[in-house]
Parts: C-alpha cells; structure tokens; sequence
C-alpha cells in the first residue's frame, strides 16, 4: 500500500451499519489536535474508521482523516506514524475482542450483548460491522475479513471448544453482526439502547447461550 497524499474523491453515500451509525462521531475533538491525548486518539481511529470503510486506501488522505477529526495532520503522525500504521489500527479487532470475550462461557451470552451496547456507545459506532460494509479494494477486504476470523471467530471458536466449535463461533459472530446491524438501522443515533441493554440481553442472549454452550 502507497502512502501517497492522493486527493480524495467525494465520498459516497455512508454505507449502513458503522459507516452510518458512526458518523456523528466524526466531528472531532477540537481545532489544532488540542484534544487530550486519549479522545484525539479516539477521534482519529474513528475517522479513519469511516475513511476506510467507505473509500479505498489509496484515496484516502492524512488530511481528511485530520479534518474528520478535528486535529491536525501532524498528531496523526506524531501518534500512528504512517497512513498504513493507522489502516493496521483500523483493521484490528482485538481490543473489541478482549472485552467482548471477557467473560467465562456459562455468562458470556448476557457479556456478549451488554459489552456490544457499551462499546457501541463508548466507540460512537459498532466495533465489528466493518468487516460487513468495507468499499475497499479487494485486497483490503480479504485483510479486514483474515483479521477478522483469526481475532474474533478463531478466537472464540477456540474458547468454546466441544462439538462443531467453528460453526458456533460462526453463528455467534453473525449474531453479534446482526445485532449491530439492527442496532445501526433501528436506532442509529443510539437513543433508548443503553437505557434498555438490560432488557435487550433478556431477548437476545438465550440464543447465543445456546450456541456457546453447545449440544
């Protein structure tokens, strides 16, 4: 991947889920990149979130990414380096994956659904739907998607352990993408999710119970 400061082309309608769920998270966190060190963090790995799922790599910009977030292109640099260090942010799903799984089996079906609405509301978009909604090319994709599997569905599927444990850590990644999705085009400004996670876990985490728990 080049890291050549392209112009960027206009972006396209956002894509469901993240994209458009994440949107209102992309304001920034004040001019100059003044923002304390952890939410200008925040503030760039969402924008570039959003960068790179609705654009290719190579017509994405450090500048737009900047602008997106409300710092400027120098903390970009000062913070991740390169344009391909911050793509490498983006790809990886393993801090998602820490908390979603931090949980022992017989708990982790409630975990599961209340660690998505919380992350959801803390990352301003959903953690997982990315690999679901990319536009990149197709190299990018097949990276999002490797990722993907080794950090979230092997991982789990190696948790789980017992009969046809890839299949069930299949299921319940789809389940875990479906609920975001719903979640996205419900209520994609997130109003009355966290009030009603509760409620939500009551509904929704019986069937991936039973995925974890197995025959």
């Amino acid at each position: 991947m080049s890291s050549t400061e392209d112009s960027p082309t206009t972006a396209s309608a956002p894509a469901e889920g993240e994209a458009g769920a994440d949107a209102r998270g992309e304001t920034g966190t004040g001019a100059g990149g003044e923002a304390g060190a952890e939410t200008g963090r925040e503030a760039i790995v969402r924008a570039a979130r959003r960068a790179f799922t609705l654009r290719p790599y190579a017509e994405v910009t450090m500048r737009g990414i900047a602008a997106a977030a409300g710092v400027s292109p120098s903390l970009i640099v000062k913070r991740f380096g390169s344009k391909e260090a911050l793509f490498n942010t983006v790809v990886d799903f393993r801090a998602a994956a820490d908390e979603l799984f931090a949980a022992e089996p017989p708990a982790l079906g409630r975990h599961l659904v209340l660690t998505m609405v919380e992350l959801r509301d803390r990352l301003r978009g959903d953690p997982l739907l990315r690999v679901v909604f990319s536009l990149g090319i197709e190299d990018e994709r097949t990276l999002l998607r490797a990722r993907f599997r080794e950090q979230v569905t092997d991982r789990l599927a190696a948790a789980l352990g017992g009969p046809d444990a890839q299949l069930r850590a299949e299921l319940i990644a789809g389940q875990l993408l479906g609920l975001g999705a719903t979640l996205s085009l419900h209520r994609p400004d997130g109003a009355g999710v966290h009030a009603g996670a509760e409620r939500l876990a009551d509904l929704y985490a019986p069937g991936l119970q039973r995925l974890i728990d197995g025959p």
